[in-house]
């Protein structure tokens, strides 16, 4: 039972948990940086490509588990298989770490070598069947408790391993918090049944959660990019807004609110473009979100107000240019 001849079970569940947070260092790192600060695994290469934007992804890093899955009747499941973890960096500038798994809807009855597991690599098989639902519900919610699988601790530790590479200077050009977006994706259904969001909650302490639908066939790591680049512009979004709110625009002298937000113009307003590489199958759930909570929308009513606010203050300095002629 479950030998490598056998043809691979469609996913019933695949959970994923991303970290988003800025790269410790004055300076973007460019295309060789990336790859260097990248290289995880030496058998593997790191994926960069610079249209639209400078975009790199590590390879795929795995671990092995054999632990029980949190489930919101509090039944007990086990697992046993590899989460996927990947570091992924935009612009030299974000650094994101996701750390994912699939699930077939039944497993072996009984635990199998470990040669079995190693050739399905981000597959977590359940000893029996998997209760899907219950599972992606006590996921979102953050239900687990001692024993259970954690994939934001495997998200954190690879940020962390990332952080501290002796490329980075740890003196990043302004201060900035993290944001955690766990999500998960359940078979849409019937087929030809197009994909949907369920749920996008934004919590408390930069947590934000994501329940999707989606086609069966649909790969994960297609679901994993459309989720990291919601987590990216989630991010920007959120960092800017704190950036307006600790410059007291309109409130305070102009040249201190303009020296405030200067590192928004340095460093993160040319990163916004939503849907860059997402799958496009996918690319229809960023419309969604465009439509409620209106991502772009807001993005674009707070850089008009910092290039309203440059430009009030080149007024006087134009006038004083004028008037020394």
């Amino acid at each position: 039972m479950g030998g490598p001849e056998e043809a691979p079970r469609k996913p019933a569940l695949v959970c994923g948990e991303i970290r988003t947070g800025l790269l410790r260092t004055h300076q973007s790192l460019p295309a060789a940086g990336a790859l260097e600060l990248l290289r995880l695994r030496a058998d593997e290469r790191v994926r960069v490509s610079e249209r639209p934007n400078l975009h790199a992804v590590s390879p795929d890093v795995l671990t092995g588990v054999d632990c029980r899955l949190a489930t919101a009747s509090g039944a007990k499941v086990r697992v046993v298989g590899t989460v996927a973890a990947h570091a992924v960096l935009t612009e030299g500038r974000v650094l994101q770490t996701t750390a994912y798994f699939r699930a077939p809807a039944k497993g072996p009855e009984q635990r199998q070598p470990w040669d079995h597991y190693l050739v399905r690599p981000g597959v977590l098989e359940p000893l029996g069947r998997l209760p899907e639902r219950g599972v992606a519900e006590a996921f979102l919610t953050g239900q687990q408790r001692p024993g259970e699988l954690d994939l934001g601790t495997i998200a954190e530790q690879l940020l962390g391993n990332v952080m501290r590479h002796p490329l980075l200077d740890q003196s990043p050009p302004f201060k900035s918090g993290r944001t955690r977006l766990r999500w998960t994706a359940l078979p849409s259904g019937a087929p030809g049944r197009t994909p949907s969001i369920e749920r996008f909650t934004l919590a408390t302490e930069g947590l934000r959660t994501v329940e999707l639908r989606v086609p069966e066939d649909t790969e994960p790591a297609a679901i994993a990019g459309l989720c990291e680049d919601l987590a990216l512009h989630d991010w920007l979004l959120t960092t800017l807004v704190r950036m307006v709110e600790r410059s007291r625009l309109g409130s305070v002298d102009g040249h201190g609110a303009v020296m405030a937000l200067r590192p928004a113009v340095d460093h993160l307003l040319h990163l916004w473009m939503p849907k860059a590489r997402v799958d496009r199958a996918l690319g229809p759930l960023w419309e969604v979100l465009e439509r409620e909570p209106g991502f772009t929308r807001q993005w674009q009513t707070l850089v008009q107000r910092i290039r309203d606010q440059l430009a009030l203050q080149a007024i006087p300095l134009l006038r004083e240019a004028l008037t020394a002629r």
